[in-house]
């Protein structure tokens, strides 16, 4: 497994989204995180396929912090039941990496 993660997330508007962003940097449970948007999204929710307009939030995080991080999301997100969805980063350059993993170490 590798140590490093893009956690990602949609909200329903870019104020949630950096409201997100800001508050799991600040936690140091992410290292950097990004909003984009607006995006259309379209999706089955209640049994019926809908379209709307959200948010993309991804985080840059390590194994460890993610549980945390994880929870933190789903905790502070506007819907009940957000997506939080996860990918290993497998490479990247070693300072970016180093840096990843020590801004989002405990202190």
């Amino acid at each position: 497994m590798t140590d490093h993660l893009v956690v990602t997330t949609a909200t329903p508007d870019r104020e949630s989204g950096e409201k997100l962003a800001a508050s799991a940097v600040a936690a140091r449970l992410a290292a950097t995180a990004q909003v984009v948007g607006p995006v259309t999204s379209f999706f089955w929710h209640l049994g019926k396929s809908g379209q709307g307009e959200e948010f993309n939030v991804t985080f840059k995080t390590t194994d460890g912090r993610y549980a945390e991080l994880e929870a933190h999301i789903i905790a502070s997100h506007p819907w009940d039941k957000p997506e939080v969805t996860a990918v290993e980063l497998v490479r990247g350059s070693a300072d970016y990496l180093a840096w990843a993993k020590d801004a989002t170490r405990s202190r």
